[in-house]
């Protein structure tokens, strides 16, 4: 099994997660992302996924499968133990929300390609793509805290096992931690990554920081 990895991607971070919980054993192999001529953007990335995009899974029996609740959802019916969904059906859905949530409703502005992108409208600076990137990601961190706060306390996302859930939001929350945020402000969200930092799945397959010189610039959940 060969995992297309990106060591920054938070995308990539919740598959390496997922394969840390179950144990599985894999290759790993590094595609650059950063940059307009970027490894992903080339025609040997682009042929394996024609997305350009990371993760991507080529699995034992030589099939891709690209997206990372696609992949996890694969590795959770292949590698059933420990299951990331809940034989709740309640729960399972929950699950998905909060990963989608974060996918779709999160990450999904964030990334360079979107960046790239919006410095080329004519009128829009760097400051003002900060700004897109501050609004959704605190728009996005406010409905994850307030959905969680309206479900009885368990001590992971929906459970007190770690979920799909759990393997989305860790991600996310140390990207937007190491941006500036301070997690206290969302304090349920905050508890259940305190308890994931715990876990050596979790902690050892953390996003790394893109620019680790970089100061971040404290934000409120209010901006």
């Amino acid at each position: 099994m060969k995992l297309y990895d990106n060591e920054i991607s938070s995308a990539a971070s919740r598959v390496r997660i997922a394969l840390a919980l179950k144990n599985v054993p894999y290759e790993k192999l590094q595609i650059g992302i950063l940059g307009p001529d970027a490894e992903n953007r080339q025609s040997g990335y682009l042929s394996v996924n024609p997305q350009g995009l990371v993760p991507a899974l080529l699995t034992d029996q030589g099939s891709l499968i690209t997206q990372s609740l696609a992949i996890i959802e694969y590795l959770d019916e292949v590698y059933p133990k420990p299951s990331l969904l809940s034989e709740n059906a309640e729960d399972r859905a929950f699950s998905r929300s909060i990963a989608l949530l974060i996918a779709a409703e999160i990450h999904a502005l964030l990334p360079p390609r979107i960046r790239a992108r919006l410095l080329g409208i004519p009128g829009f600076g760097t400051a003002d793509v900060t700004a897109w990137n501050w609004h959704w990601i605190l728009e996005g961190m406010n409905a994850v805290e307030a959905l969680l706060a309206s479900r009885k306390q368990t001590r992971f996302s929906a459970g007190d096992n770690p979920s799909v859930a759990d393997v989305f939001l860790f991600p996310q929350a140390i990207n937007t931690e190491r941006a500036g945020a301070d997690l206290a402000q969302w304090p349920h969200l905050s508890r259940i990554v305190s308890s994931l930092r715990t876990i050596p799945a979790f902690a050892e397959n953390a996003p790394v920081a893109a620019n680790p010189a970089a100061a971040p610039q404290p934000v409120a959940a209010t901006v």
